[in-house]
C-alpha cells in the first residue's frame, strides 16, 4: 500500500513521523513523506497556535484533493487537543494523540478515537530513520515550564527524558549514514539523568563520533553554563544557538510565566560569545502578547538589536483556549497592531541576518550539501547559513566554500 506521513510541527513531530514511516515500510508499505497520491494519509499534528491547528484540519481536505477514496489517520497534539475536530472529517478512520502513535502504524485496521492517557515515563519504541542527509535523535519528551500562553505541557505531559545508552546507540547506528545529527525534545534544555539535569553529560558522551557533526535544537538560555560550552567544544557540535526568547520585555516576560529577565538573556548570550566569537545566535519572538504596550513593544526590538540576532522567528500571539493567558483575560492586542509589530520586527529581523552573514564574507565555511535547487546546491553551514553554489559538488558531502555575498534567504559561495 502507498502511505504518505505529513507532518505539521516541530522537530520531535518530524522525528516521530520518521520513526513511523520505517516501521511501515518494514511492514512493506512504499512510503512517502510529502504530500502526493497515496492509498493512507497519516497526518501528525500540530496545535502550538490556533492556525497551526488550522492548517492541521486543512491538511486531511488537502489529501482528499489528490485522492478521494483514501483513508486517513491523524495523530499529534492537534488531536490531543481536541479529537472531535478531526472524527468527524471525512475520510477519516482513526484518531490518536500524541503517545502511542506506533500503535498506529502497527495496526492500520484500528476505526475510531483511541487518544490515550499522557505517560509519566519517556515512551521508548521511536527508532530514526532518516527521510533526509540530517537525522534527529529524540532525547526528551515533555515540559514543565508552563509558561501562560503554551499548551504544549498539557498536551505532551510532564518532562521525562530518554536513557543515555537508548540515544547513544541510536547515534551510533546513525553516524555511519549521515553527516549530521540534531538532538530534538520539546524541552531539551531539560534532559535529566536519575532525575538531575545532565545535558552536559550527554554531550561529553558524543565527543568519539568526530565522522559527524551535531546540532541541539531549541534551548532554554538557563542550562547553558560553562561545563555545558567545554562539553559542546569539546564534542563536534555547531556554533549555533537557537535560545528560545519570546519578549525582549521583563514585564512581558513576567506575564509569560518565563523564569528569566532580559538581564539573565543577555547575561547568557555574552558567555556564548566568550567562547563562540561568531556563533549563529537565533530566536523566537511572540508579537502582541496579551496586553504589550507599544513601549513593550519596543523594549523587544531594541533588546534584538542589543542581542545582534542571526535570525528571529516570529509569531504573532493567538489565544489558546485551557491556557493561564486565556483564563487570565489580558487586554487582547488588536490584529491591525499585531501585523504591523510583526512586520517591523521582520524587517529588523532581515536587517540583523544579513548583518551576521556577511561578517563571514571571503570566510571559509564548512556546508552540508542537501539538494540542488534549480542551478544551485544547496546546505547549511556550521553556523546556520543557508548556502547557494553555483560549482559542482556532491550532495551529502561536507564541502568547504568562500562565502562572496549576500543571496535570498542565505549566501552565495564559492567551492575552494
Amino acid at each position: 500500500m502507498k502511505i504518505a506521513v505529513l507532518t505539521l510541527g516541530c522537530k520531535v513531530n518530524k522525528y516521530e513521523s520518521e520513526s513511523m514511516m520505517l516501521a511501515l515500510k518494514e511492514q512493506g508499505h512504499e512510503v512517502f513523506s510529502h504530500l502526493t497520491f497515496a492509498d493512507a494519509y497519516i497526518i501528525n499534528t500540530c496545535a502550538v497556535t490556533n492556525e497551526a491547528e488550522r492548517k492541521s484540519r486543512q491538511m486531511v481536505s488537502r489529501c482528499l484533493a489528490i485522492n478521494n477514496n483514501a483513508k486517513v489517520y491523524i495523530c499529534g497534539c492537534a488531536s490531543q487537543n481536541n479529537a472531535v475536530q478531526f472524527e468527524k472529517l471525512k475520510n477519516v478512520v482513526a484518531v490518536y494523540g500524541t503517545a502511542k502513535k506506533m500503535a498506529l502504524v502497527e495496526n492500520l485496521q484500528t476505526k475510531g478515537v483511541h487518544v490515550s492517557k499522557l505517560p509519566i515515563t519517556y515512551e521508548d519504541i521511536y527508532k530514526a530513520y532518516p527521510t533526509q542527509i540530517r537525522a534527529y535523535v529524540k532525547i526528551q519528551d515533555g515540559c514543565n515550564n508552563f509558561c501562560s500562553y503554551c499548551l504544549i505541557p498539557y498536551l505532551r505531559g510532564r518532562s521525562r527524558s530518554r536513557n543515555i545508552v537508548s540515544i547513544l546507540n541510536e547515534v551510533e547506528s546513525l553516524s555511519h549514514k549521515v553527516k549530521e545529527i540534531v538532538l530534538t525534545g520539546i524541552d531539551v534544555s531539560d534532559y535529566k539523568i536519575e532525575g538531575k539535569k545532565a545535558l552536559n553529560v550527554l554531550v561529553d558522551k558524543l565527543a568519539p563520533y568526530h565522522n559527524v557533526r551535531f546540532r541541539l535544537s531549541s534551548l532554554e538560555q538557563g542550562v547553558v553554563d560553562e561545563e555545558l560550552i567545554f562539553a559542546l567544544k569539546n564534542a563536534n557540535f555547531c556554533p549555533h544557538f537557537h535560545l528560545s526568547l519570546q519578549s525582549g520585555c521583563d514585564s512581558v516576560l513576567k506575564r509569560m510565566n518565563r523564569k528569566y529577565s532580559t538581564k539573565d538573556y543577555i547575561k547568557t548570550v555574552k558567555l556564548i560569545r566568550k567562547y563562540y566569537k561568531n556563533a549563529n545566535i537565533s530566536t523566537d519572538i511572540i508579537v502582541g502578547f496579551g496586553g504589550e504596550t507599544k513601549s513593550e513593544f519596543r523594549k523587544t526590538m531594541n533588546f534584538a538589536k542589543k542581542v545582534k540576532f542571526s535570525n528571529i522567528h516570529i509569531f504573532p500571539y493567538s489565544v489558546r483556549q485551557g491556557t493561564v493567558a486565556q483564563k487570565q483575560k489580558y487586554l487582547e492586542v488588536d490584529k491591525k497592531t499585531k501585523k504591523s509589530r510583526e512586520k517591523k520586527l521582520q524587517k529588523l529581523n532581515k536587517k540583523l541576518n544579513k548583518k551576521y552573514i556577511n561578517k563571514f564574507k571571503n570566510k571559509v565555511l564548512n556546508v552540508l550539501i542537501e539538494e540542488k535547487i534549480g542551478e544551485y546546491y544547496v546546505g547549511y553551514s556550521e553556523n546556520y547559513i543557508r548556502c547557494y553554489i553555483k560549482d559542482n559538488v556532491n550532495i551529502n558531502e561536507i564541502e568547504k566554500v568562500k562565502l562572496l555575498s549576500t543571496f535570498e534567504d542565505g549566501a552565495l559561495c564559492k567551492k575552494l
